[in-house]
């Protein structure tokens, strides 16, 4: 997903990412064009909802405030919250983060959350209204997001709960309902503050980085502090301007992995400023879409619509094996082709910097000759033709390789037309880079590159580096 220079986060309206029969209409279109630049540059977008949808949300805010003023300063040990991944579509309930002054109420339908004392508790107000509008709201969003792919109609139904949930069904997604920094909950030992010139108190997390395991996240809350990371690598406070109908939406990681990589998720942290003169705190509303247990995360879809995929997103992986298991942010982004979260890369985006970074570190050993084409192709791919494509509404749509092998040899074939008004190479098939031979990759680069061989900082010669590609991958 490329974005085209967004001043600032896309505003869109959620009753025009409503799909329906038929050709999509220009507000349709318009509106899918705007939420992926935005979740392309920004990692998030603003998602405007009807009055009584707004008017729903607010009220869902003010009960959240009151729950948590009435509960009591000092969480019972039992409910602080323990972070195992294994319960990760079991939590329900009101659970307590002391170091990080934290505490959320989870609603997930299915679950008849009890107290300790095995009491019912009495949750915040109006949470499955809440969970239906925002759980709709983000289905929305997902398949605005797959048409903009090019992908089929809900492509990700089969990974979803059932709507409405089956007899004895528990949901996979979940609404919390949070709240920091609330100044009567005194069980917190170690704050991570910082003070500012003017002398108000910030509040970050002490997980600076942090990665939601969701494939659509739709957040509302009272006051500003929710901080993402951009493509550029600067935190943007998203939610500082919001309309009083407005929410947050941002994709995480498992619509990361179910679309190969193509949709970076968001890295976020709070902020809470004035803790001191806050009654309440700051509380949020977060709807979490997340796959069902028991389907794996494939990049079929994607295959399927022409889209290069990787090697590491080759397999299915079992939605429950990607919960319980940790992602290092360093090794999750590694598209070279998009900045957003290659906390190497340079800001124009190149590579090459990076490269030379590499040799000179003595700790690391310089990419191979094949794994360095590879990243080029891709790169150019990116920055070159899928730029023509766009500018031209062409949808890039690659062959297979041994089917293109023929293609490339008659005038009448499926991709002929493309590869002429795109400019592709004489006689390379037209298929995604990584598919193809290193010696194709190399003529695919200096068509779009011209002099890229005498300019690259590769130690090897163009002749040399093929060979020992090639031999590399056999």
């Amino acid at each position: 997903m490329a974005g085209s220079g967004l001043p600032s986060l896309g505003r869109v309206k959620l009753a025009d990412l409503v799909p329906s029969e038929g050709l999509p209409s220009d507000s349709y279109k318009l509106s899918v064009s705007t939420l992926s630049q935005s979740l392309a540059q920004y990692s998030a977008a603003i998602i405007q909802f009807s009055v009584s949808d707004g008017a729903l949300l607010r009220s869902g805010l003010d009960s959240a405030r009151l729950y948590f003023h009435q509960r009591a300063a000092y969480p019972a040990p039992d409910i602080v919250h323990n972070n195992d991944p294994r319960e990760w579509c079991k939590t329900s309930g009101y659970n307590a983060d002391p170091q990080l002054w934290l505490e959320t109420y989870d609603y997930r339908p299915g679950i008849t959350p009890l107290e300790p004392n095995n009491m019912m508790e009495f949750p915040p107000a109006g949470l499955p209204d809440i969970f239906s509008v925002l759980g709709k709201a983000a289905r929305d969003i997902l398949d605005a997001i797959s048409f903009y792919l090019n992908l089929r109609s809900s492509p990700f139904t089969e990974i979803l709960d059932n709507v409405p949930l089956r007899n004895r069904e528990i949901s996979s997604s979940v609404l919390s309902v949070c709240c920091h920094a609330r100044p009567s909950f005194q069980g917190a030992q170690h704050h991570n503050f910082a003070t500012q010139e003017d002398g108000q108190l910030v509040m970050f997390s002490d997980h600076e980085h942090q990665v939601d395991k969701t494939l659509i996240s739709v957040v509302r809350s009272d006051k500003p502090g929710l901080h993402i990371k951009d493509f550029q690598g600067r935190w943007v406070l998203v939610d500082e301007d919001l309309g009083p109908q407005e929410a947050i939406v941002y994709p995480g990681l498992a619509l990361y992995q179910a679309t190969a990589g193509f949709v970076n998720p968001a890295l976020q942290r709070t902020e809470i400023t004035n803790i001191q003169n806050n009654l309440f705190g700051r509380c949020s509303l977060a709807f979490k879409l997340m796959p069902k247990s028991m389907t794996s995360l494939s990049c079929s879809e994607m295959r399927a619509a022409g889209h290069g995929v990787e090697p590491q997103f080759q397999l299915p992986v079992p939605v429950d094996d990607f919960m319980q298991r940790s992602h290092p942010i360093d090794q999750l982004f590694n598209r070279q082709t998009v900045q957003s979260f290659n906390f190497h890369a340079t800001p124009d985006g190149s590579m090459k910097p990076m490269m030379r970074r590499r040799k000179n570190d003595s700790k690391s050993k310089p990419l191979p000759p094949s794994k360095r084409l590879r990243l080029e192709a891709q790169r150019v791919l990116k920055e070159r033709v899928q730029d023509i494509a766009d500018k031209k509404g062409i949808k890039l749509r690659f062959c297979p390789l041994k089917d293109c092998e023929s293609h490339i040899q008659t005038l009448d074939s499926p991709c002929a037309n493309i590869r002429m008004e795109i400019g592709w190479p004489h006689g390379v098939p037209f298929v995604h880079p990584h598919d193809l031979p290193n010696k194709a990759k190399i003529g695919f680069l200096e068509a779009y590159e011209p002099g890229w061989s005498a300019t690259n900082d590769m130690e090897l010669g163009l002749t040399e580096s093929g060979q020992a590609s090639q031999s590399a991958l056999g």
